[in-house]
Parts: structure tokens; sequence; C-alpha cells
């Protein structure tokens, strides 16, 4: 069975015109529905407690967000406005991600659609990113008893500044990213191993740097559990990103993480990430394909009313 989780039923309530695109959440989870696949199993996220959060977030910081009593820079440094229903998105964000592991660890994989919030830091918001999903449930995780060493795999278009800052002196945890060289943050925070790519780099160049360094994170890693933040503003046209996958590119890089995973017997959990296109419906079957991806690696090709990946 795959589990998707999803937060799209938590509001996140932004004034009209905000940048952020926030209805790709349930467009992409309407697109997934539509292939009608018996493997899948939808699942609203429960958002996390706020004491979950502790493992990667400074305590004052979580009780300033949950409170609201936080100075003006700290707010615009998170890209939305502060809310009682911003928080319970946050919450509920982390809350997916986290199922998506659990699923994970049952199933052999899970996916999230919502997290990938790497840009938050121990106690710093940034880049649309209030609690880090991914370091929360690798230490969660570890806390746990659930796994010893966690492989974080990042392939968004921004490096994961805030997941290598929380998590860079962990040896239980280790962080890869594979993004671009000049885009945000301006600032890098050095992940356990970083690949810096120049912009316009396209499907063939990003590939062959993925089957490089890929083995050598899991050489190195040797994880019990593999989390990937699949994010898509590496396609070809992104407002956010400088980078020129395709569609069959993308498709090509998430394969290669879920056929390693597989390959290796390591369990893994998938979380949305960035996607920012001007077309926004290529940014939502971008998204929807990461799924059908995971679908396809680990129960086999949908027959029947199946819609290809593109």
């Amino acid at each position: 069975m795959l589990e998707i989780h999803y937060a799209d039923h938590v509001p996140l309530p932004l004034p009209e015109g905000h940048p952020f695109p926030i209805a790709k959440y349930a467009a992409v989870r309407r697109l997934l529905e539509e292939d009608g696949s018996p493997t899948d199993r939808f699942l609203p996220a429960e958002p996390v407690a706020p004491d979950l959060l502790l493992g990667a977030h400074d305590a004052d910081y979580v009780n300033r967000w949950m409170r609201g009593d936080l100075p003006r820079s700290d707010v615009v440094a998170s890209g939305f406005p502060w809310s009682e229903g911003s928080v319970r998105r946050a919450l509920a964000s982390v809350g997916a991600t986290r199922g998506a592991f659990l699923s994970a660890m049952r199933n052999g994989v899970g996916c999230s659609l919502a997290g990938g919030t790497h840009h938050a830091a121990k106690a710093r918001a940034s880049g649309y990113c209030i609690f880090n999903d991914l370091a929360v449930v690798a230490t969660a995780a570890l806390a746990e008893g659930r796994a010893r060493r966690v492989l974080i795999v990042d392939l968004d278009v921004h490096q994961g500044d805030g997941t290598a800052e929380i998590l860079g002196g962990s040896e239980a945890v280790f962080t890869f990213s594979m993004h671009g060289a000049k885009n945000f943050p301006r600032v890098k925070v050095p992940s356990h191993l970083d690949v810096a790519l120049p912009d316009g780099t396209g499907d063939d160049a990003f590939l062959e740097a993925l089957d490089r360094h890929l083995p050598e994170a899991f050489a190195r890693a040797r994880p019990d559990v593999v989390l990937y933040q699949a994010g898509v503003d590496p396609l070809e046209g992104d407002r956010l990103g400088r980078l020129a996958l395709s569609h069959a590119g993308l498709v090509a890089r998430d394969r290669r993480v879920f056929e390693t995973c597989r390959a290796e017997g390591t369990p893994v959990a998938s979380c949305q990430g960035g996607g920012y296109g001007r077309d926004p419906s290529r940014t939502v079957l971008a998204h929807a394909n990461v799924v059908r991806t995971a679908r396809d690696v680990f129960f086999g090709p949908l027959r029947g009313s199946e819609r290809p990946l593109r």
C-alpha cells in the first residue's frame, strides 16, 4: 500500500496576490486521486505536537511561533504573515512528512504532499519554511529508536541550509544536497555532502552528477531510512529555479532515488518541496510524478486508467 499523506485540509490563510503557490497542494492530490490506483491510500496529516519540534528547534523559537510573539524581521523572513492558521498548517506539514516516514518504516515507501521545508533553521524561519520537517522527523526517529542512521537526500534547486545547520554536527544523520550553485540561499551552510550545479544544468548533466554522488551518499551514510526532499523547482522555467530539467529528467531523477532505496532495502519517505512554475499545471504535474514514480518502482506500473508519466 502506498500511503500518501496530505496537509491541504488545513488552510494556510494568505492575502490576495501572495506569491506562494498554495493552491498546488490540493491540485496535486486531486491529480493523483484521478489516477485511481488501487495501491494508493490518501491520509490527512495529523499536526505534530509542538514538543516533537524540540529535537530540531530551539524551545524559545517554537514557543514564540506558537504565541505569535515574534519580531517583524522573523515574520518577514518566513515569507508568510503570522496567524494561528499559519502555525496549524506548519504543524500539519511536518505531520505529513512524519506520517510518510512511519508509512515507509511499515511498507518500504511513504509519500508526503507537503513539507520539504529545508530552509528553517534551529531558531530562524526562512524562505517559506517555519519548522524543518526533515530535521524534526530525523531527530524524532533517532530519539524514538526507530532508526539509528538517517540519510537526507535533498534534490530541491535550493540548498538545504536549515537542515545542514540543525544536523551538521550529527553523526547519525547524513545530509546530501544537490542544488543550484548561484541560487538561494546566498550563504550556504555546508551539508555533509554538497553538489553545486551551474545555472542552466539540464537532464544529462544533472543525472550524471546524481549517478556519481548518490552512491557516495549511501556509502557514507549507511542509512536505516532515507528522507527524500523531492522539490521540483529544478524544472526548466521555474520562477525561483535556474536549472533546466525536463519532466522526463525529473522522473529519471526520482526513479534513481527510489530504485536505489529499493535495491538497498532501505525505507524511503518523500516530501514535496519547492515548485514555482509560471505555468502552475507544470508544477502540479511534476509533483504528482514524484508519487507516481514511487508507486511504479515499489508496486509496478498502473494499468488501465493510468495517466502516464510525462
